[in-house]
């Protein structure tokens, strides 16, 4: 089908200029007066377009394109407006923008389907500022009771409910999306995959699992002056020796296994004094269930070998799992083929971060596109791609809604 590539560059970069800092990224949080004016503006186009908009309880937007049948199920695309502290500026906005200019296409084409077509805008997706990510599409595939959203505080204290009311987004239940056809997220990598081997699309099979673990040693506090090497119990020494030796048994797997050391601190923390607890953060991921547990397994094994052969004591704890999610192989096979009828190489791989799509997938299929992050930078204000591949995978996204609703509207009248 035919896009205006144009139109949506120059939307895109009026989108970008809201929140835009000194270094061409983009800082707009959730529900900020920055977010407000995003919303606004994306919603202007929306109207001047003569398509319906409404928005839920979450302050989640949805931009409707009305079918022959609007009884059935929407066909949706979309993503996220908010972004974290000195951002990039194509991180979520860009599926949203490639959905609507998918979805003003098809208007302007006079193209009407036998079901709707949406573009959902889903709120606080980052969780920088209201901490929890994905709040606003986790909310409606109900994973987060709305008590916990609305109680929800930011780092001044402000509660996620009087902000939605503040800018005029708390809308009503019954305008949530709870069911659809199917559900296609357009995102930027966020990683050096797609770069690394010359790929303009990446056609995702799903999203890795993850598992967060809070790990302690125990050893002995004492005088770093008056106490021998040889009569040290020191904790701080046995997580060290754990980190690397987990590092090692990680890098060489090879198979895809992550392991990250986010945080790490000691008691007393006192610059004299040998620390009687040293604590740090493990995450691991993988993109199989099965193997993600066995390499949970392993590392714990690894851990309370290093206590026993230091003579100190060790703990872990279990604080979140979260197992891997696989995309629909019905709409990974469509976006396939229209690939390769276009000629454009693509690669498969799963996310390593966390999207919107990972929760949809519980209301319907679902299915995400990667569009190639230059050097893998994202989060920050270098972020970076080439507007020729976001046109080639806009293109894919827009030529896989289409045969998606021919190839719909084929089974439904058999």
């Amino acid at each position: 089908m035919q896009l205006n590539h144009k139109r949506l560059s120059k939307r895109f970069n009026k989108m970008a200029s809201i929140g835009a800092t000194d270094k061409g990224g983009v800082e707009r949080l959730a529900l900020t007066d920055l977010d407000k004016e995003a919303r606004t503006l994306l919603l202007g186009w929306a109207h001047n377009s003569g398509l319906q908009t409404r928005f839920d309880d979450f302050g989640n937007i949805y931009i409707r394109l009305e079918g022959q049948d609007n009884t059935r199920k929407p066909i949706v695309m979309g993503s996220h407006l908010d972004t974290v502290p000195k951002g990039g500026k194509y991180d979520g906005v860009l599926g949203v923008l490639a959905g609507f200019e998918i979805l003003e296409s098809f208007n302007e084409l006079s193209i009407k389907p036998d079901f709707p077509i949406e573009v959902a805008v889903f709120t606080n997706e980052e969780g920088a500022r209201f901490p929890t990510p994905m709040l606003g599409s986790g909310a409606i595939a109900g994973i987060f009771t709305k008590k916990h959203v609305y109680e929800m505080k930011d780092d001044d204290g402000i509660r996620f409910d009087s902000e939605l009311e503040r800018l005029g987004y708390k809308g009503e239940k019954n305008n949530r999306l709870s069911e659809f056809e199917a559900f296609i997220e357009l995102h930027i990598e966020q990683g050096p995959i797609l770069d690394e081997l010359q790929k303009p699309l990446g056609i995702v099979k799903g999203i890795q699992g993850l598992s967060w673990h809070h790990i302690q040693f125990f050893g002995e506090s004492d005088h770093a002056g008056t106490t021998p090497l040889q009569h040290r119990k020191d904790p701080l020494l046995s997580a060290s020796k754990s980190i690397q030796r987990i590092w090692e048994w990680a890098s060489n797997l090879n198979d895809g296994t992550l392991v990250t050391f986010g945080k790490i601190s000691v008691q007393p923390n006192t610059i004299n004094v040998i620390p009687g607890i040293a604590s740090f953060s493990l995450d691991i991921r993988h993109p199989e269930k099965s193997t993600l547990l066995r390499r949970i397994d392993t590392a714990k094994t690894l851990i309370r070998e290093v206590a026993l052969e230091d003579d100190t004591q060790s703990l872990c704890e279990d604080l979140s799992f979260m197992p891997p999610i696989s995309f629909d192989p019905f709409l990974t096979d469509v976006f396939k083929k229209c690939s390769e009828d276009k000629g454009i190489s693509y690669h498969e791989l799963h996310s390593g971060a966390g999207h919107d799509a990972m929760y949809l997938n519980k209301l319907g299929p679902t299915l995400m596109l990667f569009t190639p992050s230059l050097l893998g930078k994202s989060h920050c204000e270098e972020e970076e791609t080439n507007w020729s591949d976001i046109e080639m995978a806009v293109q894919i996204l827009g030529d896989g809604v289409f045969e998606l609703i021919n190839k719909k509207q084929a089974l439904n009248s058999k």
